[in-house]
């Protein structure tokens, strides 16, 4: 099952209180004719804010099988461990970071060049409640590792963001703050907005 985060009440929740900051600052593009020739600051920090809106989440599960195998021994120095492991995998762009220098105007034609960082898997959360132990084996000579679960949450939650990967999530995540991020400087007054990599 895989949601996405970005929801339009909050954006248009978001939106509202970076206008409403603009005016309070005297910054608003709309009040006279004056092209702009730089983002300022109010402007950057509304972007850095709506970072949260553009975050992907997915919600993965996978079953995990880990332990040593001791072949017909199995009986007496064995330790495996099957568990279904669910959790949440985010992925989203770093806005935080960014400064007036990652903006770049066209003062005569009002169009902005926005360099943004590029989209990473940002956490994995394992949801306790739904993960389950499905068996724990040991040997009749072992006490078994106290590690193997740990261990096997671990292999679980690498498998579970490389599946994520395979199912774009950064490429959402990317696709999310380039639109989030144009939306607020079109409101802004700015004419166009282009996205490029960092160097």
């Amino acid at each position: 099952m895989n949601k996405l985060s970005v929801s339009t009440v909050a954006i248009l929740g978001m939106i509202a209180a970076f206008l409403i900051g603009l005016i309070l600052a005297e910054l608003n593009p709309f009040a006279g004719p004056e092209p702009y020739t730089e983002v300022g600051t109010t402007v950057v920090q509304s972007v850095r804010d709506v970072a949260e809106l553009t975050t992907v989440e997915m919600v993965e599960s996978t079953l995990i099988e880990k332990g040593n195998d001791a072949g017909w021994l199995n009986w007496a120095t064995g330790d495996k461990i099957v568990m279904m492991v669910v959790a949440e995998v985010g992925a989203g762009v770093d806005l935080s970071g960014l400064t007036t220098s990652d903006f770049e105007v066209d003062p005569e034609t009002g169009a902005v060049t926005v360099q943004l960082p590029n989209a990473e898997i940002q956490y994995v959360a394992t949801d306790n409640d739904a993960t389950q132990v499905f068996d724990r084996d040991t040997g009749l000579f072992t006490k078994g590792d106290p590690q193997l679960e740990s261990d096997a949450r671990q292999v679980a939650e690498q498998i579970l963001v490389d599946r994520a990967l395979e199912q774009n999530i950064l490429q959402r995540a990317d696709r999310n703050a380039r639109t989030v991020v144009e939306n607020l400087l079109m409101l802004a007054g700015y004419t166009s907005v282009e996205f490029v990599a960092r160097p």
